[in-house]
């Protein structure tokens, strides 16, 4: 059965006239997508465009490009194998399924079309319904929320609580909403909230919908995160984007049980990571969009207030488009003043990693662990990783460091790291790095399982592509089945 949901324009959010965006059930009649303006690429700071909708079946969707007669247009990513036709002005193809993708003209990636075409959302909370509390179109502060949460007697009160943000834009006064523990805020398709959420010492909360977190009026200092989640566990966040933070777009700081899916992130500032994860545990990203101008994803073990090991972190079914820096990172940080952190059992399967482009050395790497602050990382799995195109930077990067503008102390120890079914198709790279630091300090197991570059199946570390100093052991590479 074929269902479309579209999604009107929010009030006062720029939109970007680069493209129209329609999209239809076979046969049916076209409906218009609003397209917002996101900015991406921190190197020169410029406008590119997104639209959403949600479907179920198929579904037909027209492009008109207003800027540029097209003369090739590439859909990433390629795994998605996305069959489109065009003429002077128009693209059209068919989805038959979900898909987050990157539409571009003419080779040009930065003023491209990203378009995220959804399921359809299951169990919405509905205005008028048990426990939800409809936040009318316009202007909206914390005080009029909180006054809304007191209405239902306080999160002590028992009864599930849910802040419904309709379609409008919604202004916070100084641009943070602490949620409390028990709530639900739904941002419905349309809606734009203009502030950052932020859940501390709470649990049992979902921050969940189809609408935007919208920062791209704050400068640097204000709203430093789109959600901050810190000391607090059974935190969900599901649906929502997350446009030009001014920090992070997601920051989990020693906290657990964390759930974030479908999620889409576009930033450009300094330090402006997608999610961040210090001192954590039990985190499960799946099917998430990130086009940061720094690390897409990075774990740490105690950074600032927040101590202790991190670990049992899977990351599946996901975009990544770093501008600047890592697409994933891991091990930077941690607790050099004692013994340091261990960061383990993490997991990154099913991913499409669309760009990395860095242009300082110490911090290239689409894939990279760098152990600094006496941390330990071991057991991880990158499994089904697609790498299209690096710009500057390389492959993959382990190494056990001290970098002189974060680690006071070099880490410990990289060990039990295996790479499977990972493919990189985008030309000529720098060679990976696999680099202890030394005698002591080392990097111990490292397994290729078909590592595929530009076509060529990799059976050994050769230096046109892999570097490997003194104390770098155990490094293997095989071919075995592909699932």
């Amino acid at each position: 059965m074929n269902q479309l949901q579209v999604y009107g324009a929010p009030g006062n959010i720029p939109g970007c006239g680069d493209y129209q965006v329609k999209v239809r059930m076979p046969g049916g009649e076209w409906e218009a997508l609003f397209v917002y303006e996101v900015k991406v690429d921190m190197h020169e700071v410029r406008p590119a465009s997104m639209a959403f909708f949600d479907f179920e079946g198929e579904a037909e969707v027209e492009i008109e490009c207003q800027y540029t007669e097209i003369e090739r247009v590439n859909i990433s990513p390629a795994a998605c194998q996305i069959d489109c036709s065009h003429d002077g002005s128009r693209i059209s193809f068919k989805l038959k399924g979900p898909h987050k993708l990157s539409v571009e003209i003419n080779g040009d990636r930065f003023r491209n079309l990203h378009l995220f075409a959804g399921q359809l959302e299951e169990g919405a909370p509905q205005p008028g319904g048990a426990g939800v509390r409809f936040i009318k179109p316009g202007i909206h502060r914390t005080p009029d929320l909180l006054a809304l949460l007191a209405s239902t007697g306080g999160p002590d009160s028992g009864q599930p609580q849910t802040l419904y943000f309709a379609p409008g834009t919604h202004y916070i006064e100084e641009t943070v909403f602490a949620v409390p523990s028990g709530t639900v805020i739904y941002l419905a398709g349309g809606a734009a909230v203009v502030g950052s959420f932020v859940c501390e010492h709470v649990e049992d909360v979902a921050i969940r919908g189809r609408g935007v977190v919208y920062l791209a009026d704050f400068h640097r200092f204000s709203a430093f995160r789109g959600v901050r989640i810190v000391f607090s566990r059974r935190v969900r966040v599901e649906g929502i984007t997350v446009i030009d933070p001014p920090h992070y777009s997601i920051f989990i700081g020693q906290s657990s049980d964390i759930h974030i899916a479908n999620f889409k992130s576009f930033s450009t500032r300094g330090w402006s990571d997608g999610i961040d994860i210090m001192s954590s545990s039990e985190i499960d990203i799946r099917d998430v969009f990130m086009r940061n101008s720094d690390d897409c994803i990075a774990i740490y073990g105690s950074r600032w207030d927040f101590y202790g090991d991190s670990r049992n972190i899977t990351v599946r079914d996901s975009v990544l488009w770093a501008d600047v820096a890592h697409p994933l990172m891991i091990g930077t940080h941690g607790d050099y003043r004692r013994s340091g952190d261990t960061v383990e059992n993490i997991v990154y399967e099913n991913l499409d990693i669309l760009e990395h482009h860095e242009p300082q050395e110490n911090y290239w790497g689409a894939m990279a662990i760098n152990a600094g602050d006496r941390n330990t990382v071991r057991n991880v799995l990158y499994s089904d990783i697609r790498v299209e195109r690096i710009q500057q930077g390389q492959l993959f990067d382990l190494r056990v460091v001290m970098n002189r503008d974060y680690n006071p102390e070099p880490g410990t120890c990289i060990e039990n790291i295996t790479f499977r079914n990972v493919r990189y198709d985008g030309g000529e790279a720098e060679p990976s790095r696999i680099y202890g630091y030394d005698e002591d300090r080392g990097v111990n197991g490292v397994e290729f399982i078909n590592l595929q570059i530009n076509g060529e199946k990799i059976e050994e570390a050769r230096t046109d592509l892999i570097l490997m100093n003194d104390y770098a052991r155990n490094v293997t590479f095989r071919s075995g089945e592909t699932p």
